[in-house]
């Protein structure tokens, strides 16, 4: 397989012209809401050590949401939505499109299959409620390529790290709106994986976020030297 390595809410960062609509936001901009902390840490650490290309997307997610189809109504965040039409407008061309344009160009020129990892985190609390998983795999369960890797990706890691709750698609479907859902509709189940790595940030700065960086990569790095 050749792998791609994505991670859409790389950073936090604001354009300079799109400061006045998140004056005081200071912590939404800092929160889950503003970015996946942590996630950026680990696809530049994937990556680096499988040798694979990585495309981010540092600008903040509340200006415009990279993992959200063109027509999704959380396309805007509340702060975002007020711009005028043709700052939106200019919103999709330099920061949208060339994300999500430069990763399908790249896969569609890759070797087949291609195996796409776009890697997350997520709030361990949300709306009051504990989350229990620790590493969720996300993927669609309608496709046989996906569901097959998936199982053995789920088997290396329960290996690795054996004191992690890691689930399929949880603490969200991988079925939902995302940059893998879109790029399902233009490669064929036997021609493209994409998988969602969604990690619980409760563990960022510890012992254990180091560990399961490195159980990753071990488990990934089985997978693909095992599948040539």
């Amino acid at each position: 397989m050749n792998l791609v390595i994505t991670c859409e809410h790389a950073g936090n960062q604001v354009p300079d012209c799109y400061q006045h609509i998140f004056s005081n936001c200071k912590d939404v901009l800092e929160s889950h809401r503003g970015y996946d902390p942590g996630a950026l840490e680990i696809a530049r650490f994937l990556a680096m050590e499988c040798s694979a290309p990585l495309f981010i997307c540092e600008t903040t997610r509340l200006l415009i949401e990279p993992n959200r189809s063109i027509d999704s109504p959380e396309l805007y965040s509340s702060y975002s939505q007020k711009l005028f039409e043709t700052d939106h407008e200019a919103i999709l061309r330099q920061y949208y499109y060339p994300h999500r344009n430069g990763v399908e160009e790249v896969i569609s020129k890759v070797s087949k299959p291609a195996l796409h990892l776009s890697i997350h985190t997520f709030t361990p609390i949300l709306d009051g409620d504990a989350r229990t998983v620790d590493i969720g795999i996300l993927y669609d369960p309608g496709r046989k390529s996906e569901r097959e890797f998936c199982r053995y990706l789920m088997d290396g890691l329960e290996q690795n790290l054996p004191y992690l709750q890691i689930k399929f698609n949880e603490p969200y479907l991988g079925t939902d709106d995302g940059l893998t859902t879109y790029l399902r509709t233009k490669f064929s189940d036997r021609d493209y994986l994409g998988i969602e790595i969604e990690i619980n940030q409760k563990y960022i700065g510890s012992e254990k976020w180091e560990l399961i960086s490195v159980g990753l990569k071990e488990v990934l790095f089985d997978l693909l030297y095992a599948s040539r």
